[in-house]
């Protein structure tokens, strides 16, 4: 075991990872010599090389699309956008042919590839610097869309993803990558893909978030614990293919359920786990299902970041009137 932030986490995974199959390339802005923005490929080229490690010029939809020409000739990339709110303009490569190469081939071909980015708010960046857009990766068939919310986490999943035949989003909560430490595993590991983690388990309420929102969620439950309300925590780690199961099972042991993300409200993941609930285990609910998100704003600049991130006040607050009910 060694105490790692999510960030190095991520670093020794892709350190494993590449040295245990060399058809793995990183290529990205500023991943070589630089060591990433926020140094997650630290080292790596005077490990790999500069064939492996390739330092790209600042054009997304060229560095996706370099990915996707060596998915197809059986390498595996794992690209890094600098920020989530650079996607945008690799969005035709994404939508049009990362996610669609297994269909279009009729199953004969996949498209094995990573792509990383930083996701959320929480560090007072500039503008498209902390956009939450889980949702519209998740709303993509073929993309398999991941957030892992602690460095053990973080390490076991993106493991599992350049493992994956198909293509994975991985998004890096960017309010944790150096927030806290945790005892790792050094060894080569894998957590599923598809499978949520049950972080606490809890009889009154299901308390469901993914990502840097999980440490908000488990800070605003033990408070309500001390009110006598004893919530059961999931950790969903994959926004799609999303794990019900473990949803629904918890929620019809408590009847009750409240879910936290930090996107925007509208159109945000928590209504799909919703409607699902509504659809799977209506009868067995108790009060009306709850969300807290963000604001249907643009992420605003740093003055008003904490005012539109989802405080532990506001989930308190829902865990109480859910409780109420």
């Amino acid at each position: 075991m060694t105490e790692m932030t999510l960030v190095k986490a991520i670093n020794n995974a892709l350190d494993l990872a590449m040295a245990k199959d060399n058809r793995i390339v990183i290529i990205g802005e500023d991943v070589g010599r630089d060591g990433g923005v926020f140094r997650a490929t630290e080292g790596l080229v005077d490990k790999y090389g500069e064939h492996r490690v390739i330092d790209s010029p600042i054009a997304e939809a060229g560095i996706v699309g370099a990915g996707i020409g060596m998915a197809f000739n059986g390498m595996r990339p794992v690209v890094e956008i600098q920020f989530s709110g650079f996607i945008y303009p690799a969005w035709q490569e994404i939508v049009s042919h990362v996610s669609r190469y297994r269909t279009r081939t009729r199953g004969r071909f996949t498209c094995p590839m990573v792509i990383r980015t930083p996701n959320g708010g929480g560090i007072n960046a500039l503008e498209h610097h902390s956009e939450s857009m889980e949702a519209m990766y998740a709303h993509i068939p073929g993309i398999i869309t991941v957030t892992p919310s602690t460095p053990k986490e973080a390490k076991g999943l993106l493991l599992a993803a350049l493992e994956s035949p198909d293509p994975v989003l991985f998004l890096e909560p960017i309010k944790i990558y150096r927030a806290f430490k945790e005892d790792v595993p050094d060894e080569y590991y894998t957590i599923p893909l598809g499978k949520a983690r049950l972080v606490k388990e809890g009889s009154d309420i299901t308390l469901v978030s993914w990502g840097a929102m999980v440490h908000t969620a488990l800070e605003a439950v033990r408070e309500a614990e001390r009110k006598g309300i004893h919530c059961e925590v999931i950790d969903l780690r994959t926004i799609y293919p999303w794990d019900r199961e473990t949803v629904l099972a918890s929620v019809r042991k408590t009847g009750r359920c409240v879910i936290l993300h930090e996107a925007t409200r509208t159109a945000g993941f928590a209504a799909e786990i919703i409607a699902t609930i509504n659809e799977k285990a209506l009868l067995d609910l108790k009060a009306p299902l709850a969300r807290v998100t963000g604001y249907d704003i643009v992420f605003p600049l740093y003055r008003n970041e904490k005012r539109h991130l989802p405080s532990v006040d506001r989930v308190i607050d829902a865990i109480e009137t859910t409780a109420r009910f």
